[in-house]
């Protein structure tokens, strides 16, 4: 009996070697990836992720838990003040969980050299909004400032809302900004009127208000602000107070108190605005000279970070 052969007939060879042809060409055209991709896995065995899968990495990150805006309202020519709360609020940039904007506000330039001076700064550290108004304190300045943010912002963060918080600041006044997220994280993201109450020995005064070295507003009340007629008729006067009398007669924001985590430098006559230091501080105000910042930098250990090879001196 005849054995079977190993070995294909020549006239098989030919629709062999077609239909490996064939199946090569399909693999190659339908899955052209599959050859880079196993020499991607061969070669970087043991490495890093290919740099496709690094780019992907990299871009997801968590959504904070709030966005504020903190609004630092400043004039044209104070460049050094500027300079300086840079320098303070760059050391305290890592706040987990949160994000915080810190922006200087002033209205219009009028003078040749701001417009070449000021731009510097933008180009250089694009963190200044410039508002359509004349510059001031009590003449409608902070009312420009809520009012054109809705505007000026819309579209910045999709769909959602652009912040949940502003905040308008003096610029003589230091915040801790890890105090001052863990004071929000628990708090409401609507109705939200937060700062230090004044007067603050009459508490739950009818007509109080909350300072003027640092307020925050939620952002539904920032949006109010820009709609409603209430504010727009009533920008002169003490911005803080008449804030707080937009508040009180539109009847909104729920007053949240910082009493006395957030108070003046201390001097004499002691009162429930001006005291001593301590540590669960948030903001101190009325820093109106370099000795008073450096005191107040030097309490709360700003430099402690600081290795000594990074201090040099002159010999």
């Amino acid at each position: 009996m005849k054995k079977p052969s190993l070995h294909s007939s020549p006239s098989t060879i030919p629709f062999i070697l077609l239909s490996a042809a064939l199946v090569a060409l399909i693999f190659f055209v339908v899955y052209p990836n599959e050859f880079r991709l196993q020499s991607i896995v061969t070669s970087r065995c043991g490495s890093q992720p290919p740099s496709s899968v690094a780019t992907f990495i990299e871009t997801v990150t968590p959504k904070p838990d709030f966005r504020l805006l903190m609004g630092i309202l400043s004039l044209p020519d104070s460049y050094e003040r500027r300079h300086l709360m840079r320098n303070v609020y760059a050391l305290q940039s890592n706040i987990t969980n949160a994000q915080i904007d810190v922006r200087f506000v002033f209205c219009n330039l009028t003078k040749e050299e701001q417009r070449v001076l000021v731009a510097m700064e933008i180009v250089l550290y694009d963190d200044i909004i410039i508002l359509d108004c004349g510059e001031n304190m009590d003449h409608g300045k902070t009312y420009a400032y809520f009012s054109s943010l809705p505007k000026m912002l819309e579209g910045s963060n999709g769909g959602d809302r652009p912040y949940d918080y502003v905040m308008k600041v003096d610029d003589d006044a230091y915040f801790r900004l890890h105090n001052l997220a863990e004071s929000l994280r628990k708090m409401p993201r609507e109705d939200v009127y937060y700062g230090l109450i004044n007067p603050c020995w009459i508490p739950q005064h009818k007509t109080n208000y909350m300072t003027g070295m640092g307020y925050l507003l939620s952002w539904d009340l920032v949006e109010w602000i820009a709609t409603s007629e209430l504010p727009r008729k009533n920008q002169v006067g003490p911005e803080d107070f008449q804030t707080g009398l937009w508040m009180r007669e539109g009847g909104r924001g729920k007053k949240f108190n910082m009493e006395p985590a957030m108070y003046d430098y201390m001097e004499e006559p002691r009162t429930c605005h001006r005291h001593e230091f301590i540590p669960d501080t948030i903001a101190v105000h009325k820093l109106k000279s370099h000795l008073r910042w450096a005191r107040t930098l030097n309490y709360f250990n700003v430099t402690a970070g600081l290795k000594p090879s990074k201090l040099y001196h002159i010999p």
